[in-house]
């Protein structure tokens, strides 16, 4: 189903009687199994109709929401964080169906950027009902094999995707305090990356780099402004260059990047770009959280990507 000549940024309405929810059970340590039943049971009540989907794993989950969006949804309705957003992306992106969100994960960073209230089912569900969708712009990350990955907020790349390998190696402890203890360890090995980034096929940067960020909206991490002046609207990614080798100045770093003030920073470069070729070796690509891709690969803004079910005013 494809969307016929939309207009970036545009707010418009439709018509919700029928949806087909995706729950990610594992998400928010089991506590998207409550969220969604709250906002079903609210959906119910405002006369909707309800199609639920529980996949084995990610792979079936996609191969069922993708069997429900060709029989015809008015919404594709998530309950869960980021992760399974994306995995919802892959099946939403370029067509005429749109995502609603009920957050129910660790970040939320897609439910931040729309205005979905974050500890509130029933309020995501009357945001579903009422109708009111945005077209956005999606990232979108090519490998070297040409295999895709379309992406919402930010794509990782350096440490911060350094943390996050580790971080999945680790079996204990748990939620954030496992992403604390690898970036701790990270910190001790902390080294500048030797990026290569071709932007528009036009300017090529070879440097040394701590990190480069890939902003379709503004944060990650859980409401860490890294991109803080991308917007979602505009056909292009926001990036977020950092070089450093020193451990204080990183420690320093975050916070500010938690207030996006970090743009003023002496070690921080920002650019603005459609595509982007990025090669870095040994680093892979991290978007929405979930792993992409080892580098080299191509990243990209492709506007008019996704239609988003978001309050009306945010």
């Amino acid at each position: 189903m494809t969307r016929e000549n939309p207009s970036t940024g545009q707010l418009g309405r439709r018509e919700i009687s029928k949806v087909t929810a995706l729950t990610n059970p594992l998400s928010g340590h089991g506590a998207a199994v409550e969220a969604a039943q709250r906002a079903i049971a609210r959906l119910h009540h405002r006369g909707v109709e309800v199609i639920e989907i529980v996949g084995e794993n990610a792979e079936d989950a996609r191969y069922l929401l993708d069997a429900a969006v060709e029989k015809g949804t008015d919404a594709v309705v998530v309950t869960g964080g980021d992760g399974v957003i994306t995995n919802a992306l892959q099946v939403l992106a370029e067509t005429d169906v749109p995502l609603g969100i009920i957050p129910a994960g660790t970040g939320n960073d897609h439910a931040r950027e729309f205005g979905v209230p974050t500890k509130d089912p029933e309020a995501a569900a009357d945001i579903v009902v009422d109708g009111w969708t945005e077209t956005i712009d999606l990232g979108r990350i090519r490998d070297q094999a040409g295999a895709t990955k379309w992406f919402g907020t930010v794509a990782a790349t350096g440490f911060d995707s350094l943390v996050t390998d580790r971080a999945n190696r680790m079996t204990w402890p748990h939620g954030r305090m496992r992403y604390y203890l690898a970036m701790i360890a990270e910190l001790s090995q902390l080294r500048l990356l030797p990026f290569r980034l071709v932007i528009d096929g036009q300017q090529e940067i070879e440097a040394e780099l701590t990190m480069t960020a890939f902003g379709n909206t503004r944060s990650y991490g859980g409401g860490m402004l890294i991109c803080p002046n991308a917007d979602r609207t505009d056909g292009l990614l926001d990036l977020t260059m950092v070089k450093t080798e020193s451990r204080s100045s990183m420690i320093r770093f975050f916070p500010s990047a938690i207030k996006g003030t970090h743009v003023n920073l002496d070690e921080v470069t920002t650019a603005r770009a459609k595509t982007v070729e990025v090669e870095c070796p040994g680093i892979n690509v991290y978007a929405d959280g979930d792993y992409a891709c080892p580098l080299p690969a191509e990243i990209s803004a492709v506007p008019a990507a996704l239609q988003v079910l978001r309050p009306k005013q945010v």
